[in-house]
């Protein structure tokens, strides 16, 4: 549990499809060896930006067992997990360990409003089902996200609990408030696509968790930053922000936005996105378009590869 430890960009990998709609799992592995080289702290599926919701059961454990066989210990696997149930939850962050994988992501269920003591008790379930490290994500965009509170009082009672991802704006208060509630013990990782990394890496967070296709560009501006060069990450950033605004719009339209762009780069043959799925306008498809050729030249103009050596082409 004590190695396990993250610095940096922690891509979501996405679900590669075949054009009828069939998994593509010997694509998926190129993905993870895409990761694996070029510079992940860790890797997580199958999150949201993987499709998991039109995943069955037995996909999403064959993502996560896939990704523990093809990063061989390279990089650290997260099993993500998402359910709004506590025993469902409980019953899968018990086989994400069976799976091998390093360590267990967990996202707070928002189907309906609840307060924060049913919110606590479903994390205590599922926390109490297995010893992984483990890393809870919340995304509310109907209220707060869990408190510092109700954070302190989860990492005193469980040792493994170890990072908390949020996805909100203006939080660089809120991720000293934690470090400093949890005495260190919780590390902060910023979520939607590494949008507010700039700022929030002076306030302290200890990564970022964005799509797949731009992890690398966000590496060196993670790096850039790391090493107290915020005027040099800010050139790598640049061409990156409008993409990630722009896809982040809805997260169907992210899909369409990191697919297009992994094929661009080599990295997948095919851009499929499972049904149900929402179909970019031509207008929307060509700025798409646009901004990921932006991207293409930003990794030419920092000699990062488009495809790293140790990863075949798709």
């Amino acid at each position: 549990m004590q190695s396990f430890s993250i610095d940096g960009v922690v891509p979501i990998i996405p679900t590669p499809f075949e054009p009828d709609e069939r998994v593509d799992w010997d694509a998926l592995c190129r993905l993870i060896d895409f990761a694996c080289v070029s510079g992940a702290s860790a890797l997580c599926l199958p999150a949201y930006a993987s499709e998991f919701y039109k995943l069955t059961v037995e996909e999403r454990q064959r993502a996560i067992a896939e990704a523990v066989d093809e990063a061989a210990g390279r990089v650290p696997v997260i099993g993500q997990l998402n359910s709004a149930s506590a025993r469902d939850a409980a019953a899968t962050v018990r086989q994400i360990a069976t799976l091998g994988a390093d360590a267990a992501g967990i996202t707070v269920p928002r189907v309906f409003a609840t307060g924060e003591d049913a919110i606590e008790r479903y994390l205590g379930t599922v926390l109490s089902a297995c010893a992984l490290p483990a890393i809870i994500q919340d995304f509310n965009p109907g209220g707060p996200t869990l408190s510092t509170p109700l954070i302190a009082r989860l990492s005193r009672r469980f040792p493994h609990f170890r990072y908390v991802k949020l996805e909100e704006a203006m939080m660089a208060q809120r991720v000293g408030e934690i470090i400093e509630a949890t005495e260190g013990r919780v590390g902060v990782l910023e979520g939607w696509g590494g949008m507010y990394m700039m700022e929030l890496h002076a306030a302290g967070i200890c990564g970022v968790v964005p799509g797949l296709a731009v992890s690398d560009l966000l590496g060196l501006v993670w790096r850039r930053l790391k090493s107290s060069r915020p005027e040099e990450a800010f050139q790598a950033f640049q061409p990156l922000l409008p993409q990630i605004v722009f896809s982040l719009q809805n997260m169907e339209l992210f899909h369409h936005a990191e697919k297009r762009l992994l094929v661009a780069r080599g990295l997948l043959e095919s851009a499929t996105v499972r049904q149900l799925a929402l179909q970019p306008s031509a207008v929307d498809a060509a700025h798409i378009d646009f901004l990921n050729q932006r991207i293409l030249d930003a990794l030419d103009a920092f000699d990062l590869p488009r495809i790293p050596a140790q990863t075949d082409p798709a």
